[in-house]
């Protein structure tokens, strides 16, 4: 009995702790004050976390014209960058450099629709005595009435140049370095997809070109100034307010001395694709003739001239060179090999001539352009974008 009521006078005091949580919501009214401002401070710090992406780029400095801020582009987009000599295809088993570099090529081009390549040193320095000999040839034909004024000049290899047809300096030299610049790439796009490096090499012209022969490839030098624009794009052609244009070809790779070109993702968000660039960087875009031959796989990218860099750096302009990777006319796009290694094919990717592909597009954009005639005002203009249709139908036309 003794022991018993030892145990209890011990076991007395346990019910005890029990009661302070009844106390305490029953006392809630009272201990109230005391939770909040220990509470308080949690959710203190997340406000200043939203209004700190609002303050660092003002809405009305980031949206002048009133654009939808999913599809602004005035914020540099830092692209990955490749060294052309680390997709040069060589012989012998493919080293680690080759195979992050492939991987990093389209890697970009799945995310952004865009990579940026960079050339060598004598490359590099090739393409800045591009740029500026280009510069100077149309500057100084700012004030004279002729082709030179346009701000446009397109060259093509073979093409027979005339007493009266006037070009930039060094541009056969850079359409041959350009020229084997997009080969190499198209090359490593191959070889991503489980292709031969060389699968695409029926479409291209025969290297050298045979005699008499005129280039499906061009060069396009451009030479963008507010004086000059007249509906111009960043790359020759079309309306820097347009929705953008899609390339047509197999792949364009680009120089400038400034950045001035916006690049549609495949989220549909507009970024300025070229910003902080050197000349000897180039930037790589995929167009359509190659999403075609890839049944899809590597879309075609859009892109249109950037309004707040049509002056260019200090209002002096902006001179670019873009090379245009083309197939020839009367060849056939076929997804035969695409689908030999692997991959689904859907039925809408069915062989088609160039020729007849380059007119199906442009019936569809004639569609698209009478829907809105205020957009393409200039497409019978003598500025019109040098669309691959164009370039295949009037070779010799500038």
């Amino acid at each position: 009995m003794v022991a018993m009521m030892m145990q209890q006078p011990q076991q007395a005091p346990q019910p005890n702790p029990p009661p302070p949580p009844p106390p305490s919501s029953s006392a809630s009214s009272l201990r109230s004050p005391t939770p909040t401002p220990t509470q308080s401070p949690l959710p203190l710090p997340l406000p200043p976390r939203q209004p700190l992406d609002h303050v660092v780029v003002p809405i009305s400095a980031a949206n002048p014209s009133g654009e939808p801020l999913l599809t602004m582009g005035t914020t540099p987009f830092l692209l990955p960058r490749v060294r052309l000599s680390d997709i040069s295809a060589y012989d012998g088993a493919p080293s680690g450099s080759y195979v992050r570099a492939v991987e990093s090529l389209s890697g970009s081009l799945m995310r952004n629709n865009a990579a940026v390549v960079e050339f060598g040193n004598e490359d590099a320095a090739l393409m800045r005595c591009g740029l500026e000999a280009a510069r100077l040839y149309f500057r100084s034909r700012v004030n004279t009435v002729g082709k030179g004024s346009r701000g446009v000049y397109m060259y093509r290899a073979g093409r027979a140049l005339e007493d009266w047809d006037s070009s930039p300096p060094c541009m056969a030299d850079i359409f041959r370095c350009m020229g084997k610049a997009a080969r190499v790439a198209l090359c490593a796009i191959a070889r991503h997809l489980r292709l031969r490096s060389d699968v695409f090499n029926h479409l291209l012209d025969d290297t050298p070109l045979p005699a008499n022969e005129v280039s499906s490839s061009v060069l396009v030098a451009t030479y963008s100034h507010m004086s000059l624009q007249n509906g111009k794009g960043a790359i020759g052609g079309g309306k820097p307010g347009m929705s953008g244009e899609v390339e047509k070809g197999l792949l364009t790779l680009i120089s400038s001395d400034g950045p001035g070109l916006q690049v549609c993702d495949p989220n549909g968000r507009w970024y300025l694709a070229d910003g902080g660039l050197a000349p000897g960087d180039m930037l790589l875009i995929t167009g359509k003739a190659l999403s075609h031959a890839t049944a899809g796989l590597r879309p075609a990218a859009s892109y249109r001239a950037a309004p707040e860099y049509l002056s260019g750096i200090n209002n002096g302009g902006r001179t670019s060179l873009a090379f245009r990777l083309m197939p020839q006319g009367n060849a056939i796009l076929d997804c035969s090999p695409v689908a030999a290694a692997g991959h689904v094919i859907p039925q809408s990717y069915v062989p088609i001539s160039v020729s007849q592909f380059m007119d199906e597009l442009s019936a569809e954009e004639d569609v698209v352009c009478n829907r809105s005639d205020n957009t393409c005002v200039s497409r019978n203009n003598f500025n019109k974008e040098p669309s691959l249709r164009s370039v295949l139908s009037d070779p010799l036309s500038l």
